[in-house]
């Protein structure tokens, strides 16, 4: 009949005790790091070694070889990767480097490097054209690095954040990968939680079911803390890149390079008094110099876990 519209179907619905249960062996992709089809990210400031860990992982799956050193693969294969920021031959060389302190054959690694020179996740063509690429290899993972890079969209509008990342969701629902994007926080964090500290839109933070973050310490390594939307998260590690051929390893720090550093005894200072203190009287109980000092109240007033009153400085 002409001009008749076509009946609404209702939503899919399932009785609840109907819905799938999650088998505790299958939850992980890499045991305590990245759970099973997860979307997230590994977020740091520049030269963090943010893309030596992503393909870390990456290396890790396609392997079937322990992350770090520590952490199980569960569930090996293929890994597709995108690094928008390195030539070709910087990539083969990273795997590389991944591959022989692993004691792999480069030839046997399930890994596939998409060579696009331009990927814009803003663009629905690339968005299709990358849809029928996961189709097509069915990767266990794929990795984008950075995040920056990837589109023309104005990171700190909701609205286009919130856009792409649907799109990664919904690539990520349909073809049941794991996707893990590489981005930045901001030079100047002025929060305690790693989330609220990525550049633009909050909406990363709400959209990762995983999350690394990388600092830098004062303790001659970065430190990788751990989130996780549906398991319990460990304690924070300590990273460097170690060795020929570099590869990140977990460091245990010695007791020496426990010591607190300038930023964490002016905080611990504060911290244990209850009254704000004036930097007189911080440099007379810590004994450092004025420079050292000062420098160390600015990292900590820009991290936002102390502040300037006019009776002196005091903890948030």
């Amino acid at each position: 009949m002409s001009g008749a519209t076509a009946p609404i179907t209702p939503l899919p619905v399932l009785r609840a005790e109907q819905l799938l249960q999650a088998v505790a062996e299958q939850q992980w992709l890499i045991e305590t790091l990245w759970t099973q089809c997860a979307v997230g990210l590994v977020g740091g400031t520049p030269k963090s070694l943010k893309t030596w860990l992503a393909l870390e992982l990456a290396v890790s799956v396609a392997s079937g070889t322990a992350c770090l050193g520590r952490f199980s693969v569960k569930h090996k294969g293929l890994a597709l990767i995108y690094l928008a920021e390195d030539q070709p031959c910087d990539v083969r060389q990273r795997l590389q480097n991944l591959c022989e302190h692993r004691a792999v054959a480069m030839n046997q690694l399930d890994v596939l490097v998409i060579t696009e020179p331009c990927l814009r996740l803003d663009d629905e063509r690339a968005i299709e054209r990358l849809d029928a690429t996961l189709a097509q290899y069915k990767p266990t993972l794929l990795l984008l690095d950075p995040f920056v890079r990837l589109h023309r969209a104005n990171e700190n509008d909701a609205q286009e954040v919130a856009r792409i990342l649907a799109s990664l969701r919904q690539l990520q629902r349909k073809h049941l990968c794991a996707v893990i994007v590489v981005h930045h926080t901001r030079k100047n964090q002025r929060t305690g939680q790693h989330g609220q500290a990525l550049r633009g839109s909050g909406d990363f933070h709400a959209w990762a079911d995983c999350a690394l973050y990388l600092n830098h310490t004062s303790y001659n390594a970065l430190q990788m803390t751990i989130e996780h939307r549906s398991a319990a998260a460990p304690a924070p590690l300590y990273l460097r890149l170690v060795g020929q051929p570099p590869h990140p390893e977990i460091v245990q720090l010695d007791d020496d390079e426990k010591q607190p550093g300038t930023e964490d005894r002016v905080l611990g200072s504060l911290r244990q008094n209850h009254n704000p203190m004036r930097r007189s009287a911080l440099r007379q109980l810590l004994a450092i110099n004025n420079q050292r000092l000062g420098q160390a109240l600015l990292t900590l007033e820009k991290q936002g876990t102390i502040r300037r009153t006019d009776q002196g400085w005091v903890a948030r």
